[in-house]
């Protein structure tokens, strides 16, 4: 169990926490006459989480702070910090038992760097998903001729393979149909992680590429962009063009059954009151719908 750091209620983290409390008071809301009634309201078929990179200058204590502050208990976790080591296989075990203790839950481990066409090398990395409990793999940069080593390891292991898109700068996968290309004739498990914010700079209608992949796709990472040609002008969910209610609508029309994972990239020393508007963006667009956020 972790335990928290000395000088926690230092001011520093007084000033922290009211500006996360400024950023909670000032995220957008529905206007009054488009929420429905509350016991109108179904469950809703997105789930939403976070991927721990967003929180990646800050330790696994921290990060289950703000989860808590979040209102968030599923996590896609990265050997980043201490978030989820892949070795010594004794840390990632602690480091789930952290995450459990205070009732969050591994939905997926990345994304993991597959750089080496070594089996055993490939084989760590599946062992590293298996100790952390996780049915999903977000991979990076796997080169497209280890796949089928890759195929036996997934049949083996029974854990599905998501190749994350990263956007034109990226030879083998920068858009999901790249993905979605290699992968089309090999195990079912084979499949992909859509990046939005990737996927529109890769010139990839976003929309559209949900529905092709269909059930291939095993894990979103959501974000925002204010302009589809510039990795860098990221901002809080609804604060860009990207259609965020198009998105879910594609995810509830194929069923998709996985998580849609807050990727905050941006302002990584003080990336909370963002995620805080991000997640109000969302939590009120589904609320928007019919659903409960």
């Amino acid at each position: 169990m972790p335990t928290t750091s000395p000088g926690f209620t230092t001011r520093r983290h007084f000033l922290r926490n009211s500006a996360l409390a400024a950023a909670a008071a000032s995220a957008p809301a529905l206007p009054l006459f488009a929420q429905p009634k509350p016991d109108t309201l179904q469950p809703s078929p997105i789930r939403l989480g976070v991927a721990s990179y967003s929180l990646r200058n800050f330790d696994r204590v921290q990060v289950i702070e703000d989860l808590k502050t979040l209102k968030i208990s599923t996590l896609n976790a990265k050997d980043v910090k201490d978030h989820l080591p892949i070795t010594p296989p004794e840390a990632t075990r602690q480091a789930v038992a952290d995450y459990t203790a205070t009732g969050i839950r591994l939905t997926a481990v990345g994304a993991v760097n597959f750089l080496k066409d070594e089996d055993d090398d490939i084989r760590s990395k599946f062992d590293y998903a298996r100790r952390a409990g996780v049915s999903v793999i977000v991979a990076s940069d796997p080169a497209p001729a280890t796949l089928p080593r890759i195929e036996k390891l997934v049949r083996q292991y029974d854990i599905r393979f998501a190749i994350h898109n990263h956007g034109p700068e990226n030879k083998f996968w920068p858009s999901p149909l790249n993905v979605l290309k290699a992968v089309g004739s090999m195990d079912p498990r084979m499949g992909c992680c859509i990046d939005v914010g990737h996927c529109v700079r890769a010139g990839t209608d976003v929309v559209e590429a949900i529905y092709a992949a269909g059930p291939r796709l095993f894990n979103m990472h959501m974000k925002d962009l204010t302009d589809f040609t510039s990795k860098e002008s990221q901002v809080a969910v609804g604060d860009g063009i990207i259609p965020v209610r198009g998105i879910f609508e594609a995810l509830i029309a194929i069923k998709y059954p996985g998580y849609v994972d807050l990727e905050y990239e941006i302002h990584p020393d003080d990336p909370m009151p963002g995620m805080i508007k991000s997640f109000a963006y969302m939590r009120g667009m589904l609320v928007g719908m019919g659903y409960r956020g």
